[in-house]
């Protein structure tokens, strides 16, 4: 095996560590909402430092790809979609952080509303967190089309949230806190799907080459297709 194809396979090895860490981290956060667990809270600060550790580890070594290896074609557009995803893991690592510190500061409250959409929201977090770093690893364009897919059913959740939570804070002013602290929840785990359709579009420009933020056709083709194949 070429010392390159060594240096990738760890590389993606690594992600998939950080990817699994932030998915843990979404969940533990969003539970430690739901169910009032400080214990979860906390563990999501904890493993925070590991998060940030790895993030370093990989820049690092895919820094010293680039210049060591010098990788052209395929190994290099590998090794500069790995860059760009490590930083969006990242960045999801914070958002989690965010939301076990609203979770915390919820925790002593009573609760003003079901939490139903909240897990809802989570759960296809969770799911496109993992379909991006999936299609990542196995080059899978059809699986990175489906994340982007889903980033609509999340768009229209935290619309519903939104209004909804604004509502209790219409109807009573002792509400505000609890609910601004909720829609922040809501706000970090949108922006967690957005990190998620960022890393799938690295992933159909390293199986594509082209960027699909520019070409309106693959976007088109994601949206108008039918549900079940969105699934």
């Amino acid at each position: 095996m070429r010392h390159i194809e060594q240096g990738l396979e760890q590389l993606k090895a690594m992600l998939l560590e950080m990817g699994a860490l932030v998915e843990n981290a979404v969940y533990r956060s969003v539970q430690g909402v739901v169910e009032k667990n400080e214990e979860l809270a906390h563990q999501v600060l904890k493993n925070e430092g590991r998060i940030n550790e790895l993030e370093m580890q990989i820049d690092d070594l895919a820094i010293g790809l680039l210049v060591l290896q010098q990788p052209v074609a395929a190994d290099l557009r590998l090794v500069t979609a790995a860059i760009k995803i490590n930083n969006d893991l990242e960045r999801m690592g914070d958002l989690a952080v965010n939301i076990a510190q609203r979770s915390l500061d919820m925790m002593r409250e009573a609760v003003i509303r079901p939490m139903v959409d909240i897990p809802h929201i989570a759960g296809l977090v969770q799911s496109m967190v993992r379909k991006a770093l999936d299609a990542f690893v196995n080059r899978d364009a059809d699986l990175a089309r489906s994340v982007l897919a889903s980033d609509d059913g999340v768009d229209n959740l935290r619309t519903a949230s939104y209004h909804e939570l604004v509502s209790y804070m219409e109807k009573d002013p002792s509400n505000i806190p609890q609910a601004l602290n909720l829609l922040s929840v809501v706000r970090n785990l949108e922006r967690i799907a957005d990190h998620s359709t960022n890393i799938a579009e690295d992933v159909l420009f390293l199986v594509k080459g082209i960027d699909v933020r520019h070409h309106n056709e693959e976007r088109l083709a994601v949206h108008s297709a039918p549900v079940a194949e969105q699934q």
